[in-house]
């Protein structure tokens, strides 16, 4: 009788070492990649702020060659009139 006590209570500790171990072994995995998790989610936030930024640029870089192209007609119509006047 008293060898199955002392089995049921080292199989008890047995079950709560493995236990413990599992959990505090999860928990530090979960850490891990909690971690990880939010360097990937900067990653893409900076990644899409740049595109962001990119295509403000595009949209600025679109406004000055028109502006360029309006500035280039009135340089040639004026070129014209002074061409005709002399």
């Amino acid at each position: 009788m008293e060898s199955i006590i002392v089995a049921v209570i080292t199989g008890g500790l047995a079950l709560i070492g493995t236990l413990a171990g599992s959990y505090f072994s999860n928990r530090k995995s979960t850490a891990l990649l909690d971690y990880r998790l939010n360097l990937l989610e900067e990653k893409v936030d900076k990644h899409n702020n740049l595109i962001e930024r990119t295509y403000h640029l595009e949209e600025q870089t679109a406004i000055q060659e028109e502006k360029l192209k309006v500035a280039n007609h009135r340089i040639d119509d004026l070129e014209k009139q002074v061409g005709k006047g002399a």
